[in-house]
């Protein structure tokens, strides 16, 4: 009993391919959600669209010095949120704190976040394989915090075919990618069915960058 109580605080990270780390079980689930919960009630979720006009399945909102955003005008980071012209609300620094020491741990001593962006999947929503590229530095990891329903995140290669690994995440869990790994495709398969005390029938997907 005492050894599980002591792997529960002190989850050990496993390293599942070059440049990708996982803690499980790793954060307190309600904190973060209450920090969701209080980013969404300034800026709610929505669903934004591509460049092209399409609409984008996983609804987003963000926290931090500056939030992803995407419309017509393409993918970027906005300091203020172009739809109410507010700012982001600030990542609270007991967040930092989690974010920076996991990144830590995983070697990337330099990584504090400026940017947060949180998605929210309904079921039979997935993400499809894309490299996050609109960040400046790619040293820098990010460094992903599930919430809710339990979810397969994919990684691919250098492009989006090929027999992916899959990654069970759930509930509490924080996984890092960077080095080698930043610039592979990557996503979330389709969301199956199910339900969590937290979020109901949904999963909330937190992703910390260091976008600037």
């Amino acid at each position: 009993m005492q050894n599980d109580l002591f792997d529960n605080i002190a989850p050990e990270m496993e390293e599942l391919a070059p440049g990708v780390f996982l803690f499980r079980s790793y954060v307190d689930e309600n904190v973060f959600m209450d920090t969701v919960k209080s980013v969404t009630e300034e800026i709610p979720f929505r669903h934004m669209v591509t460049p092209g006009g399409k609409k984008i399945n996983v609804a987003g909102s963000s926290m931090g010095q500056c939030g992803w955003y995407s419309d017509h005008r393409g993918y970027r980071y906005e300091m203020s949120d172009p739809v109410t012209g507010k700012n982001w609300p600030d990542i609270p620094e007991h967040i930092h704190r989690i974010i920076t020491n996991a990144a830590k741990k995983a070697g990337f001593n330099n990584f504090r976040a400026d940017s947060c962006f949180i998605n929210r999947y309904e079921p039979n929503i997935r993400l499809t394989a894309h490299i996050d590229q609109d960040e400046v530095d790619f040293t820098q990891p990010i460094v992903s915090v599930s919430l809710g329903v339990s979810a397969i995140f994919q990684i691919f290669g250098e492009t989006r075919g090929g027999k992916p690994l899959n990654i069970p995440l759930h509930s509490g869990d924080l996984l890092i990618f960077g080095g080698p790994a930043r610039r592979l495709y990557h996503g979330v398969k389709k969301l199956d069915l199910g339900h969590h005390p937290l979020t109901g029938d949904k999963r909330i997907n937190l992703t910390f960058r260091k976008a600037l």
